[in-house]
């Protein structure tokens, strides 16, 4: 399984939910895990909504 950092997402987010303080805009939620994590045990599936956010107007 290919591991999906949340981190390097343009999509996570830091919430200010202490029982939820991670997040995932593309998919709408928040989470206490990795939301990649989250997105694995609901879909059985790697994240497919992952972009790095460091390659931004990089070609």
């Amino acid at each position: 399984m290919k591991r999906v950092n949340c981190m390097a997402c343009k999509h996570y987010f830091v919430t200010w939910d202490m029982k939820f303080p991670k997040g995932c805009r593309a998919f709408q939620f928040k989470t206490p895990n990795l939301p990649s994590l989250d997105v694995f045990r609901s879909s059985g599936e790697v994240c497919l909504k992952f972009e790095d956010k460091r390659k931004r107007g990089k070609i």
